[in-house]
């Protein structure tokens, strides 16, 4: 007999899933369900949000395109329309991931925010716990967890001194949509990623004055080499060099191309950017035109900031900028501390502790998906080998285990995707 040892565990309505239960409905998310379906196995998603892809359908820019070619972003046995340009815009990104949700018959459970999800030891499954949009309750058990949230869960709004008495308006990348309302006025990007690179360009299109606060080093890449993806030529390197001469040989074609950045106030790492990618998980920034806009000026590159006052923002020089307002390109992070009980195969910073490639298989089931700082290939790479290793149990396991919860005798319904 099953024996829960919570007593919440009857708080709320039980359902049994005859597979695994994914939490996300990302691109990460998405995949997993594909390759499942393709082995015939059952799940369920839980997404928090109304929508899949939600970070990509509320949370980016409106100029967003993919910053790799579309092969090296096609999820698993799906691949883009051929008639997609070589980078895919925002929009038909978004296309893409709801035809792949309808191609592989993929329903999410929208509205479904995880509370907690942990591992029972006395029954050997996984208890995951969400409320709905309405107030609903919900505990799913399930033999096998995947936790496809992913890198990018969670805005990061970091504590700088005086930013709420700074008066202006304040918004974090995730809420910028275009620059058209900032026309005229002077903006301040906190940020030099992608994200905070490409946030100026589009306010220089849209006549607003950004200054671009650079307060770490950073590498700053060309897109194209020689009319190449400079990510395609960094690949077909890797497969005959070192990772190291990869990076050597990258940053000379760099200096060729763009010349000496660091005279604008662009500092780059003494790590190469393949190296600094893999250890730290700083992705180099691909430049669409935001450095041209920075050797002509219209794009003013600062140093970190010190405070902020009333309409005002101090740098850490003791130089004084007038500023309208504050986007906080300050990136993402992961949510799963906050959801997921357990510490030893998910380390505090929301990502698994096992290095890449072994970060995507824990213990009793447990399984991530999306964490290896690899993009969307890596997503997809996961993915087909998650969905491997639950098919290896799952005929004779999964039924054994139904046939014994099911002898409880509480009264539990029962869910089963086909």
């Amino acid at each position: 007999m099953v024996n829960f040892n919570d007593q919440d565990f009857f708080s709320s309505r039980c359902v049994w899933v005859n597979g695994p239960v994914i939490v996300g409905a990302g691109p990460s998310g998405l995949a997993v369900g594909a390759c499942l379906k393709e082995q015939g196995i059952p799940f369920v998603i839980l997404e928090k949000s109304d929508c899949i892809a939600s970070l990509w359908q509320k949370r980016t820019y409106d100029r967003l395109k993919l910053h790799l070619p579309k092969q090296f972003c096609q999820l698993p046995k799906f691949p883009f329309p051929q008639h997609y340009p070589e980078y895919p815009t925002k929009k038909q990104f978004i296309d893409y991931l709801e035809s792949y949700a309808r191609k592989f018959d993929i329903n999410p459970m929208f509205n479904e925010c995880v509370q907690f999800a942990k591992y029972d030891k006395s029954c050997k499954l996984w208890r995951v716990k969400t409320i709905s949009s309405s107030g609903l309750e919900v505990e799913y058990i399930c033999q096998w967890l995947v936790v496809a949230t992913g890198e990018n869960a969670q805005k990061v709004v970091p504590n700088i001194e005086g930013l709420k008495e700074f008066g202006g308006e304040v918004i974090h990348a995730c809420d910028y949509k275009s620059g058209e309302k900032f026309s005229g006025k002077k903006v301040l990007v906190v940020g030099c990623g992608n994200s905070g690179m490409e946030v100026s360009l589009d306010l220089c299109n849209h006549n607003a004055q950004p200054s671009l606060v650079c307060r770490s080093s950073v590498h700053v890449l060309p897109r194209e080499i020689f009319g190449k993806s400079i990510f395609e030529l960094a690949m077909f390197m890797m497969k005959w060099l070192p990772l190291w001469l990869v990076d050597k040989i990258l940053l000379i074609l760099t200096w060729f191309i763009l010349g000496n950045i660091e005279k604008y106030g662009l500092k780059r790492p003494k790590i190469g950017p393949l190296e600094l990618k893999n250890t730290q998980g700083k992705t180099p920034v691909l430049d669409i035109g935001a450095l041209e806009r920075i050797r002509s000026r219209k794009i003013n590159v600062v140093p970190g900031i010190n405070k902020f006052s009333c309409g005002t923002v101090e740098l850490v020089t003791g130089e004084k900028l007038k500023i309208d307002s504050v986007v906080l390109a300050t990136g993402y992070c992961s949510n799963v501390p906050f959801w997921l009980k357990e510490s030893e195969f998910f380390a505090k910073n929301g990502f698994p502790k096992a290095p890449f490639p072994n970060c995507w298989k824990g213990k009793y089931g447990l399984y991530a998906v999306g964490f290896t700082r690899r993009g969307l290939a890596g997503a997809s790479s996961d993915a087909i080998r998650i969905a491997q290793d639950i098919s290896k149990v799952y005929n004779e396991d999964i039924m054994h285990k139904k046939q014994n919860f099911s002898t409880h005798t509480r009264c539990m319904s029962t869910l089963c995707v086909n």
